[in-house]
């Protein structure tokens, strides 16, 4: 009995751990599609974007995202005991103009796996910046974020330019 009360203990577990493990890649398009924020222009967001630090002044209280992220985990069915290896994001990032406190646009990231909040923050680092700088429109950087950010990050991470090596020439009689 004591066997099958481990065996049973150990799947449920492992079930669970896989889960977690799978669960949070991308967002769920029909609880958090991502949201753009209304109140800033393109030409606003061009004026603000190369001053550092200008999401701050639209960055949502902490105490609204933790008790945003506690409720969004139930409705994705994450376990509320792992809050701390999730972080409540914006899917359109606020450096793109997202929608700060709009629940549609939060979402609880895992931490964990390959596609890992991380990676995403290296995006929104990236795809920020050229969008600041004009070299990809804003509004398809918002899209591109919003429909697939690991899609994004191939184009625009792994993707990017390649270093050839060099040669070294040798100069001889």
């Amino acid at each position: 009995m004591g066997d099958r009360v481990a065996v049973l203990f150990l799947a449920t577990l492992i079930g669970c751990w896989s889960a977690a493990g799978r669960a949070g890649e991308l967002p769920d398009r029909k609880l958090t599609p991502g949201t753009v924020n209304s109140a800033i222009s393109e030409d606003q967001y061009r004026a603000q974007c190369h001053i550092k630090g200008w999401t701050r002044l639209y960055r949502p209280p902490v105490s609204f995202t933790n008790s945003l992220k506690r409720l969004q985990m139930k409705e994705y069915g994450y376990p509320l005991a792992r809050a701390r290896d999730y972080e409540e994001d914006h899917v359109v990032p606020l450096c793109l103009a997202g929608a700060p406190q709009d629940p549609a646009n939060l979402w609880p990231q895992p931490r964990f796996g390959e596609w890992s909040a991380d990676r995403k923050d290296a995006l929104e680092a990236k795809l920020c910046r050229l969008a600041c700088d004009g070299e990809v429109p804003l509004a398809e950087a918002q899209r591109e974020i919003a429909t697939d950010w690991i899609a994004a990050y191939r184009k625009y991470i792994d993707a990017g330019p390649r270093r050839t090596p060099t040669r070294k020439v040798l100069s001889g009689p």
